[in-house]
C-alpha cells in the first residue's frame, strides 16, 4: 500500500500549477497581454479602451499587478495633462511567458484528447 506522501509526489499531468492565479483573471490577462504587445507602455486611457474596463476596475487591477511587482506605473508630463503610463517589467514579462507556456500545454493536451480542439493557428 502506498503512503499518501508517495502519492502526492507523482507528477500531476493535468494539474497546471503554472496557471498563475494573479494572471489568470480575464481583466489582468488582458492588461498584461496589452502591455506585452506595447513594450513602450500604454497610457491609462489606452488600456481602458483596449481592455474594455471601467476606470475603477482598471485602477484596482493595476494596483494588484503593481503590488505583485509585475508592472510599473509612472506619472509622465508632457503637453496637456499628466498621464499614468503602465509598463510590463522584466518580472511581469517572465511570469506572463511562463503562464502562457502552461496555457499552451493545456491546448496541446486538449487537442490530443479531441482533434477538434486545435489552436486557431493550426486550423488555418
Amino acid at each position: 500500500m502506498r503512503s499518501r506522501k508517495a502519492k502526492r509526489e507523482r507528477p500531476r499531468r493535468f494539474a497546471y500549477r503554472g496557471l498563475d492565479r494573479v494572471i489568470h483573471e480575464r481583466a489582468r490577462l488582458g492588461i498584461l497581454a496589452s502591455l506585452l504587445a506595447h513594450p513602450q507602455g500604454l497610457a491609462f486611457g489606452e488600456l481602458l479602451e483596449l481592455c474594455d474596463l471601467t476606470d475603477g476596475n482598471l485602477s484596482r487591477h493595476l494596483q494588484l499587478l503593481q503590488t505583485e511587482k509585475l508592472i510599473t506605473l509612472a506619472r509622465e508630463t508632457g503637453p496637456g495633462r499628466p498621464q499614468t503610463i503602465c509598463r510590463l517589467n522584466a518580472l511581469g514579462r517572465k511570469r506572463l511567458l511562463e503562464y502562457l507556456a502552461v496555457l499552451e500545454q493545456v491546448l496541446v493536451d486538449a487537442a490530443e484528447a479531441d482533434p477538434a480542439v486545435r489552436p486557431a493557428a493550426a486550423r488555418g
